[in-house]
């Protein structure tokens, strides 16, 4: 006979809520006119901010695993799930702009959008292999359709293609990992699976070749190198609201699933997936770093610095102590809000026939608008971590946990192509404060949107000035 354990729903209900209103908006959206579609941008606003206020009320509570051990809500999920919905606001605010210069503003793109978040969702909450997976699925698929979320682009429509064939092959990479260490161990949950590998009694073969599966699709989910090479094709093909969306929330669902399944799941195999993510974390810090000084397209740029960041945020998961992974988690959240900005600045430099998408594109920004002009700066000298921006804490506590591991080597590698990377940031600020510009047009832009990224930039600025609190919440959620 089983005993069926009624699960603790009140867990759940951000995510009850947010699937919840994309149905809703999802139909009351076939019933409006393009006139009216601000309403179906509203309620997504509004959606997201719920959900925040739900999943806010859950601070500070206990860890607590429910629906059969699926779904866990702890610190760290709370945390995650905070940083998330704001950058989501970001991410929405900023996509009106440009979808409605273009004609593109749908109620799908909102609709794809929050389901991709509550894919997010789940993964942050995820207590076992088959919720993880849902999760990444949920998240995976929303975002192969936005990528081709204009019909009308054969770019958007080839990088969709491509995004969708490698990630099935890295989804199947993951998919063939997990099986193997529920071969292995004869369970799906993180927890036992853990007590498993602690105690012996699994096949350490069986294991270690899970791992190498399991390390193969996680790094195709993060973009590092080897499995790198999807990035800056679909940053470029993408439209820049689509490409806004990929570059930042996600990044922190997948530092979740990093934790989740290597963390909490295979501490016993630390020595393991310790040696394969130095070698990612060096390729991408490397190959990243010096390939983006090549670049000439601004986007293509950015997913080259991405690959590097990823780099960055490995050396914390590398570091193996709760130092290394709160300064992992810090260094995911200020890059997804710097990445928010970055791609903020492109979408209000563009116009409907012009992406703004060259570095030629900026010159002499300062001079057609000082104060974007200095936005972008601090969003720039932040990615290269240049003091007093929040980039620069970022990097000095990875270091650090690093070095404290006893691989200083490693960080003298980090900080040699670090300073390499530093050049085309500065680049980008070289053109926009000692280049003649070559376009004179005013730039175009929604009060709210002009707003939503001055802020965007002081929150860069103010979090390097005073990290204290946001480094402090995520020591705190992984204690």
């Amino acid at each position: 006979m089983i005993n069926f354990t009624m699960p603790d729903f009140t867990q759940a209900y951000p995510e009850m809520f947010v699937l919840a209103m994309t149905c809703v908006i999802l139909i009351l959206d076939q019933f409006l006119s393009d006139a009216r579609r601000s309403i179906t941008y509203y309620l997504t606003q509004l959606t997201v901010i719920v959900a925040a206020v739900l999943t806010f009320n859950q601070f500070g509570t206990d860890t607590v695993v429910t629906f059969s051990g699926m779904f866990v809500n702890d610190s760290m999920s709370v945390l995650l799930k905070l940083a998330m919905y704001v950058v989501m606001i970001g991410i929405f605010l900023y996509s009106r702009a440009y979808l409605t210069k273009r004609g593109l503003l749908k109620g799908e793109y909102y609709a794809l959008g929050l389901f991709g978040m509550m894919g997010m969702m789940v993964m942050i909450s995820a207590h076992n292999f088959l919720t993880i997976y849902l999760g990444l699925e949920l998240l995976s698929l929303s975002m192969y359709a936005l990528v081709a979320y204009d019909r009308d682009s054969m770019v958007a429509s080839e990088s969709a293609m491509k995004y969708f064939v490698l990630g099935a092959i890295a989804s199947g990479m993951l998919l063939y990992g997990m099986s193997m260490l529920y071969g292995a161990n004869g369970t799906l949950d993180i927890s036992a699976i853990n007590d498993s590998i602690n105690s012996g009694t699994a096949s350490k073969q069986i294991q270690a070749f899970g791992l190498v599966f399991i390390i193969v699709g996680l790094a195709f989910k993060l973009g590092a190198v080897p499995f790198h090479m999807w990035l800056p094709d679909i940053y470029h093909g993408s439209p820049t609201s689509v490409t806004l969306y990929i570059a930042s929330a996600p990044k922190i669902a997948a530092f979740a699933m990093v934790m989740r399944l290597l963390v909490e799941t295979m501490p016993g195999l630390q020595s393991d997936w310790q040696t394969m993510l130095i070698m990612l974390a060096v390729l991408s810090m490397a190959i990243g770093n010096v390939i983006a000084i090549a670049q000439t397209n601004l986007k293509r740029m950015l997913a080259y610095s991405t690959i590097s960041h990823v780099g960055f945020i490995l050396l914390g998961i590398i570091a193996a102590d709760k130092a290394g992974y709160s300064a992992a988690m810090f260094y995911t959240i200020t890059y997804a809000i710097t990445s928010l900005g970055a791609f903020g600045v492109i979408i209000l430099m563009s116009r409907n026939g012009f992406e703004a998408d060259q570095l030629d594109d900026y010159k002499g920004l300062n001079q057609r608008n000082p104060w974007y002009a200095f936005v972008m700066l601090i969003l720039m000298f932040s990615m290269a971590g240049v003091p007093p921006t929040v980039g620069f804490f970022a990097k000095l506590w990875v270091l650090e946990a690093v070095i404290n591991n006893d691989m200083t080597w490693l960080a003298i590698v980090a900080v040699f192509f670090s300073v390499i990377g530093a050049f085309y940031y500065i680049r980008m600020v070289k053109l926009m404060y000692f280049d003649a510009p070559e376009d004179e047009q005013v730039l175009e832009g929604s009060a709210d949107m002009r707003l939503a990224l001055s802020l965007n930039g002081i929150v860069v600025l103010g979090l390097g000035l005073f990290p204290g609190s946001l480094m402090a919440l995520c020591v705190a959620a992984l204690a």
